[in-house]
């Protein structure tokens, strides 16, 4: 098997993390148990687990506004023109609109894809420290989830580290 770049192996283990935090939060709020995460390389989806005994594809993904602020919370030098487009960023548009662009673009971006699996879930991790569980929440009657996917339900994890849970966003009880 061939050795993965590092950037490379930074999103095997962003991807790894998500779907760990996810497992957790899904078992503490379901009372099911999810186990034995493993990644799937290079095939798609990310990383495969079992819920209660049965094989369960994770697709994951994670929300940071744009490029920029991506790289910006992962901590990567940035040049006086990013930071400046960064400010400008900030200055021209409302959180909760950035917000719901991001997210739309994300499902729309992973509708498109076609996986060898019967079940597959979308977990989201929010990453943008800007954005928070509430955001997420109020905007969810919003969120336009393309007609035609291939996921048998879309979860969100709340923030970075998982503290504020997930939200399910998609088939959603209370539209």
């Amino acid at each position: 098997m061939a050795k993965l770049s590092s950037s490379e192996q930074e999103k095997v283990e962003l991807e790894h993390q998500a779907a760990k935090i996810f497992m957790r939060c899904y078992e503490r709020d379901s009372g099911h148990k999810i186990r034995h995460l493993w990644h799937n390389r290079p095939s798609k989806p990310d990383v495969s687990c079992r819920l209660e005994g049965e094989r369960l594809d994770l697709e994951i993904a994670h929300l940071y506004g744009s490029e920029l602020e991506a790289k910006q919370i992962l901590g990567r030098e940035l040049n006086e023109e990013t930071c400046l487009e960064l400010r400008n960023l900030d200055s021209m548009t409302q959180p909760e609109e950035r917000l719901l662009k991001a997210l739309i673009r994300i499902l729309y971006n992973k509708s498109l894809k076609h996986y060898r699996s019967e079940r597959v879930w979308l977990v989201i991790r929010n990453a943008h420290p800007a954005w928070d569980r509430a955001q997420i929440e109020a905007l969810r009657n919003k969120i336009d989830v393309p007609p035609s996917h291939p996921f048998e339900q879309i979860w969100m994890v709340g923030d970075w580290e998982g503290e504020s849970g997930i939200i399910k966003l998609f088939p959603c009880a209370l539209r």
